[in-house]
């Protein structure tokens, strides 16, 4: 018979009440504050919750959870500019910072290039991976403006889409980019201001 087999109970079992609470016990609770697409979310958030499920809870559904193990990005975000996959982040990791979703990449109800470039080259079928899909894309195009059609195909390749096989996707950022290469030599040509 083993030490696990025995019936014996242990011998240091403690009351509870007698016991003394851990020395730098973390706050089960805290309240953050970021900035959501521009406006400011604050509020009182359990220190274990995710970073998806939080903007979830403050209404910001196109951020979707599909893994919640980072590797799908159905449920990137950016934080700070930078793409995360927002089901690793804690939400308290993120206060005091700016963070942008999909609902921040429409302005006055009208679509991104990059939207409309998703819609018009049926990038999207279900639509579930979009959202992290045109995350992930604003970070490259602004980050990666000349990006070369294997760079945006490497990049996308981080991210899971089961509907499309990639090649829609791919075609629509490589759209967006080669459209804004052509306004800004325009622009430059013309002497105007560059684009932001």
């Amino acid at each position: 018979m083993n030490a696990r087999d025995s019936a014996d109970p242990p011998t240091s079992v403690v009351a509870a009440d007698t016991v003394a609470e851990p020395v730098g016990v973390v706050q089960a609770e805290r309240d953050i504050s970021l900035e959501v697409n521009g406006k400011s979310v604050s509020g009182e958030v359990e220190v274990r919750t995710s970073l998806a499920d939080y903007l979830r809870g403050a209404g910001y559904f196109g951020v979707r959870v599909g893994c919640e193990q980072g590797v799908c990005g159905a449920c990137t975000v950016l934080l700070d500019g930078r793409p995360v996959r927002s089901c690793l982040v804690l939400a308290v990791q993120a206060d005091r910072r700016a963070v942008r979703t999909v609902e921040g990449l429409a302005s006055d109800a009208s679509q991104s290039d990059l939207q409309l470039a998703f819609s018009q080259e049926r990038a999207l079928q279900c639509g579930f991976c979009t959202p992290g899909f045109l995350m992930l894309s604003v970070a490259l195009l602004r980050d990666h403006p000349s990006a070369t059609d294997d760079d945006v195909l490497e990049a996308v390749s981080s991210d899971i889409c089961r509907c499309t096989g990639y090649h829609g996707i791919v075609r629509a950022i490589c759209r967006v980019r080669d459209e804004r290469a052509a306004v800004d030599e325009g622009s430059s040509a013309r002497g105007g201001e560059q684009r932001a």
